[in-house]
């Protein structure tokens, strides 16, 4: 079996544990139908764009989108197709573990009796999905009998010599059994990283095996129970600064097969994720204890949202402030959105004439 070599570093406990702190708020916050599609679609949008644009893909995030929603864009052929295919990569990553069957055509029909067993069928669909109308079929889905080496795709530089190809089924095994039966109390966190590295260290297809490794590594985390409401993409993370995530990649290698380097980064990853969506479901959603007194969950306006945020900080608002804070807003408006936040109980307002002040509840 794979034995990955690493320390649990500072560095590491400590991402992790700003991944659990995230992930408890994301979790648990009771966002309303319309945020909760968004933040998916959202992370769907970011997934598919930055994780093709790191093979060299030429679209935009604009014209991305446009692709996933079927609509026509002047661009390459090659650039189309991929992003419609990770897009049903990332598609089939969540309805695998949703409420519809697993449909992997010629390779099973059922769902897994277990839902945390990996298979090489399984990561030979997602191969197979990821390339799609772009690799010949006798490619597609199947291990590769060539010898290759592996480039950055931003400077062209050769990475690292993967396994002899004759190898890559013993080490496929050997990465199957490590998922399937490898430390019950690894954290997903690291797991996930862990097969993130090794499938792009063995190389197992003739192309397309970063796309594969990425989903792989969201796979892994969904099937550990840190799907965390499929609001999350690593992919752009990754993408901000491409030459540190293929240097994060080549630490392994350098560092004599230590994987802590490469961990570190990653860990770093999901958290700096996972924080920015908790700090914007924290200003969508009110404090708990208003909640459990309301009885209900507020749909707030950005500019709501704002003057709160503005009276935490100076500890009230006042008329004359308005423009200070809206410039391009009317009084009346201003004031139609305090009277909001007055009915729903989250600000009072002491005096009476143009002098008033607004303060919290």
């Amino acid at each position: 079996m794979y034995n990955p070599k690493y320390t649990i570093s500072n560095k590491i406990l400590r991402y992790i544990g700003t991944v659990e702190a995230s992930k408890e708020i994301i979790d648990k916050a009771p966002l309303l139908p319309f945020y909760e599609r968004k933040f998916q679609s959202e992370a769907m949008v970011r997934s598919v764009h930055f994780g093709t644009r790191l093979e060299g893909n030429e679209l935009d995030l604009n014209q991305a989108e446009r692709v996933m929603l079927g609509q026509e864009v002047v661009a390459r052929e090659r650039d189309v197709q991929e992003v419609i295919n990770y897009r049903n990569v990332m598609e089939f990553i969540g309805e695998t573990y949703g409420d519809s069957p697993l449909k992997i055509e010629s390779y099973s029909t059922t769902r897994p009796k277990n839902p945390q067993e990996m298979t090489e069928e399984l990561i030979r669909k997602l191969h197979v999905l990821t390339t799609d109308k772009i690799l010949d079929a006798a490619r597609i889905g199947v291990y590769r009998n060539t010898q290759v080496v592996v480039k950055n795709s931003m400077t062209g530089e050769v990475s690292f010599k993967p396994p002899l190809a004759v190898v890559i089924p013993h080490h496929m095994r050997e990465l199957i059994s490590f998922i399937n039966e490898g430390e019950a109390d690894l954290h997903p966190v690291l797991k996930s990283g862990i097969v993130h590295f090794e499938l792009v260290r063995i190389h197992p297809f003739i192309d397309g095996n970063g796309r594969v490794a990425r989903a792989l590594s969201t796979l892994i985390l969904f099937q550990n129970g840190y799907d965390i409401r499929k609001f999350f993409s690593l992919e752009e993370y990754y993408d901000s600064d491409a030459t540190t995530y293929y240097e994060a990649l080549q630490s392994v290698a350098k560092n004599n097969g230590d994987l802590t380097q490469w961990l570190e980064y990653f860990s770093e990853g999901l958290a700096i994720e996972l924080a920015k969506i908790k700090d914007r479901i924290e200003r969508i959603s009110i404090d708990i204890r208003l909640k459990q007194k309301l009885g209900k969950q507020l749909l707030l306006t950005e500019r709501q949202l704002k003057i709160i945020e503005y009276i935490q900080k100076t500890g009230y608002l006042e008329n004359k402030a308005f423009k200070t804070l809206f410039p391009m807003i009317s009084e009346d408006t201003v004031l139609n959105d305090l009277k909001a936040l007055m009915e729903h109980r989250l600000l009072r307002k002491q005096g009476v004439t143009k002098a008033a002040k607004y303060v919290l509840s």
